[in-house]
C-alpha cells in the first residue's frame, strides 16, 4: 500500500482487555486499518482512558453512542470485543447500515475464521466469527493433522491465567466449549471435536498452554513423519502472526492401548477404528501490547483479528483500485 491510499476506517466495541489491546495493535502495526472510534459502556474504563490518550474518538454509550458519532458513515470495519449476547444486538443493530463485522466474542453468527487455516475463504461474509483464544491456537494444529489423515475426533484443553480473563470471557465460558467444539469439527477437520477451557489462578501467573490430541488410523511410520512435518509447518504458519506461539516439546504418537477403548469418543457413523494418538503441547507468549506476556489468549485472538481487518480491507481496496 502507498503512503497516498486511504486507510479503511475501523471501530472497536468493548472497551476492555481485548478490544484495547486490539486498539493498540492496529495503530502500531495495521498497514490498512485507521482507528476512527473505540466504544464502551463505562466511562471510567482504561481502554477508554487510554484511547483518550492516544487521541482516539470515544463513546461510552455503546452501540447506539457508535452510531450517533460524528463521522460514523466513513467507518467500514467493526471489531466486537464484547460479549456473545451483546454481540447479536450490535450486529442487529449494525448489519443493516452495511458494516462489515469482525466478532472477537463466541456469538457464531457468522462463519468461523482462523487466518492460518482458511483466511481467504469468507472475505465477503458481512460478519465473520474469530472462535476463541483457544480455538485460533489449537484448531490450526488439527487441521494440519487433517491434512495428512483423517481425524476421527479431537479434543483441545486450553489454560489461561486467571488475570487475563476479563469479565466478557468469564461470562462466555459456556459459549466457548460450545463454539470451540463446532470450529474443530468445521475449520479444523475433525469428524468430532471437544473443548476444555481452564482459568488457572497460580501466582505468579502462568504462560498460555494449550494441548491438542487427534485420534487418528495411522499405523505406519511414513504417515507419522508426515504429521509431524504438518504439525511444524502450521506452527511456523500461525507463528508468523503470533510471535510467542511455539511447540513445547516434539509431536507424539502413540499407539492406543486396547485395554482404553474410544468408541465413545467417534462420531455415530465412524468408519474406522483409530489406531493412534497424536498429542501436540503448545504454548503461546502474549506481545505484552496491553496486559503482561502471559497473557497469549489475549495476543492469539487480537493478532488474529487483526490479520483478517488487515485482509479484509486490503481486498476492498485491490476491488476499487481495479475499477
Amino acid at each position: 500500500m502507498s503512503e497516498n491510499t486511504a486507510r479503511t476506517k475501523v471501530a472497536i466495541i468493548g472497551s476492555g482487555n481485548i478490544g484495547t489491546d486490539l486498539m493498540i495493535k492496529v495503530m502500531r502495526h495495521s498497514r490498512f486499518l485507521e482507528m476512527a472510534a473505540m466504544v464502551g459502556i463505562d466511562p471510567d474504563s482504561d481502554g477508554l482512558a487510554r484511547a483518550t490518550r492516544m487521541k482516539v474518538p470515544t463513546t461510552h454509550e455503546g452501540v447506539e453512542g457508535l452510531v450517533a458519532m460524528p463521522g460514523f458513515d466513513e467507518i467500514e470495519i467493526v471489531f466486537d470485543a464484547t460479549s456473545a449476547k451483546a454481540h447479536r444486538i450490535n450486529h442487529a443493530r449494525l448489519a443493516p447500515l452495511g458494516k462489515r463485522m469482525i466478532d472477537l466474542t463466541p456469538a457464531a453468527i457468522g462463519p468461523f475464521v482462523v487466518p492460518a487455516v482458511n483466511f481467504s475463504d469468507h472475505l465477503d461474509a458481512p460478519n465473520v466469527n474469530m472462535v476463541t483464544c483457544g480455538g485460533q491456537a489449537t484448531i490450526p494444529i488439527v487441521a494440519a493433522v487433517a491434512r495428512v489423515v483423517p481425524v476421527a475426533y479431537a479434543e483441545i484443553v486450553a489454560s489461561i491465567a486467571s488475570k487475563s480473563a476479563g469479565p466478557g470471557t468469564r461470562a462466555n465460558i459456556d459459549e466457548f466449549t460450545e463454539t470451540t467444539s463446532q470450529a474443530i469439527q468445521a475449520v479444523g477437520g475433525a469428524a468430532r471435536g471437544k473443548a476444555v477451557i481452564i482459568l488457572n489462578p497460580a501466582e505468579p501467573p502462568l504462560i498460555m498452554r494449550d494441548t491438542v490430541f487427534c485420534l487418528v488410523d495411522a499405523a505406519d511410520s511414513d504417515t507419522h513423519e508426515r504429521i509431524r512435518a504438518s504439525v511444524t509447518k502450521m506452527v511456523g504458519d500461525v507463528a508468523a502472526y503470533v510471535p510467542g506461539y511455539r511447540l513445547k516439546q516434539q509431536v507424539q504418537i502413540d499407539p492406543i492401548p486396547a485395554d482404553q477403548p474410544v468408541h465413545t469418543l467417534l462420531a455415530d457413523d465412524a468408519a474406522t477404528v483409530p489406531t493412534h494418538r497424536v498429542s501436540v503441547f503448545l504454548e503461546v507468549e502474549g506481545a505484552a501490547h496491553y496486559l503482561p506476556a502471559y497473557a497469549g489468549n489475549l495476543d492469539i485472538m487480537t493478532s488474529a483479528a487483526l490479520q483478517v481487518g488487515e485482509r479484509i480491507a486490503q481486498d476492498v481496496q485491490q476491488k476499487e483500485n481495479a475499477r
